[in-house]
């Protein structure tokens, strides 16, 4: 019971109307989420550290259309197995279109767009883009289940000996994220097919007992204690999915690494080999967040609004005394934007105190009331937020501390 409670206190939904980051309009329709400019900043300061991440480990960025014909999905498998689930489009020409569910099809042709070398594995490509899935209107809540959504996708076309290696970096940045949005240690496990219900994947049996087999060993050598779960693998391939437990307890399955056994094949994807033969290649899926809508219904629940103050769309909120100390909260302003934090001035004509209630309300990181002291000389007397007493410290001093604060991510 007070689990259930405390979750309706933490509900994304309600919160990301008090906090001002999504919205959803009848007229755009349902499941379809709009986001404020303090909800586009957070998304993009998460984005923008997966990719940094990815960056570092040799990922290029690529883009694709929204829109492709029902011949990739047929090749790819899709089309059988999720056709109910798109939302298509017949052309004026007759041509039969869907808005992509997924992504990994439309990379598959970018690998494809010439021969490579053996020298030039793996490619690893990353693609943060939104993708449509035709929801039952039912189905759908808040940003858990929606009809547009939006992936950090990436994809490695690599040899079979370059497996290890590769999963290996992405399960670097896996631990890497989720530590500095706040989650610790995830658990770990390996999703596997249902051999009782071989009709459902492609491939064949052989295949799929080696790719799995494979990925038992890289957990295994990771040093990590992971659970077996049947029948919770890809179509076409097993996986290592990632569980957090957020901070009420509850678990959510987040990211996801992916061997895909099969649509190398599909598509015929191969590189020339040190023999100069064909040999095949292997792909492997990799998503961080995976759905960024589902990934912060999790994240404002977990931190109940109260994100750290790297990922905070406002970090410090100034109150001016009065009007005659709007403009000295300006210059203010100025110089911590300069720093690179993110700031905002309730220039409001209403008493501090309500000032102070509103930025309390809205969970802001600092609060700084600017008065004659402050715009003086003296050092600021900051609020910080879950503490009681004021922070007493020099201008510079705080900049300073903000700007630390956003470098290391706490």
């Amino acid at each position: 019971l007070v689990m259930l409670e405390e979750a309706k206190k933490r509900d994304h939904r309600k919160l990301g109307k008090e906090l001002d980051l999504f919205t959803f309009s009848d007229l755009g329709g349902p499941g379809l989420p709009l986001w404020t400019p303090k909800g586009t900043l957070l998304r993009n300061t998460l984005d923008a550290f997966v990719w940094e991440l990815r960056e570092a480990r040799g990922y290029e960025r690529v883009e694709i259309p929204h829109i492709t014909k029902k011949e990739l999905y047929e090749t790819s498998g899709h089309w059988a197995k999720f056709s109910n689930e798109l939302f298509r489009i017949t052309t004026r020409e007759g041509h039969t279109f869907a808005m992509k569910p997924m992504n990994c099809p439309h990379h598959t042709q970018i690998y494809a767009r010439k021969t490579w070398s053996y020298r030039e594995m793996p490619q690893r490509y990353a693609n943060t883009t939104m993708c449509y899935r035709d929801e039952q209107t039912g189905e759908l809540h808040g940003l858990s289940r929606v009809r547009s959504f939006t992936q950090d996708d990436a994809h490695v076309f690599c040899r079979e000996v370059q497996v290890k290696e590769e999963f290996l970096k992405i399960w670097d940045i896996v631990d890497t994220f989720y530590a500095a949005v706040g989650f610790g240690k995830l658990a770990v496990r390996l999703s596997l097919h249902d051999p009782n219900n071989f009709g459902a994947y492609l491939g064949t049996p052989e295949l799929w007992q080696r790719a799995e087999q494979s990925l038992r060993e890289l957990a295994t050598e990771r040093g990590v204690d992971f659970a077996e779960v049947v029948g919770e693998a890809a179509f076409y391939g097993p996986k290592i999915d990632f569980i957090a437990k957020d901070s009420i307890g509850r678990q959510w399955q987040v990211a996801t690494i992916q061997l895909d056994i099969n649509m190398p094949g599909r598509f015929d994807l191969n590189c020339i080999s040190e023999t100069g033969e064909n040999e095949r290649i292997v792909m492997i899926h990799a998503a961080i967040m995976g759905s960024i809508e589902r990934f912060l219904s999790i994240l404002i629940e977990h931190h109940s609004g109260a994100f750290p103050v790297w990922l905070s769309p406002v970090q410090v909120e100034i109150l001016p005394v009065s009007a005659k100390h709007v403009s000295g909260a300006q210059k203010f302003a100025e110089e911590f934007k300069a720093a690179g934090i993110r700031v905002h001035i309730d220039a409001a004509d209403e008493t501090v105190g309500n000032k102070v209630r509103k930025a309390v309300g809205q969970k802001t990181p600092y609060i700084v009331v600017v008065g004659d002291k402050e715009l003086g000389g003296e050092d600021l007397s900051v609020r910080v937020r879950g503490v009681e007493a004021p922070l007493g410290i020099s201008r510079g001093a705080f900049v300073e501390r903000v700007k630390e604060e956003t470098a290391i991510r706490r």
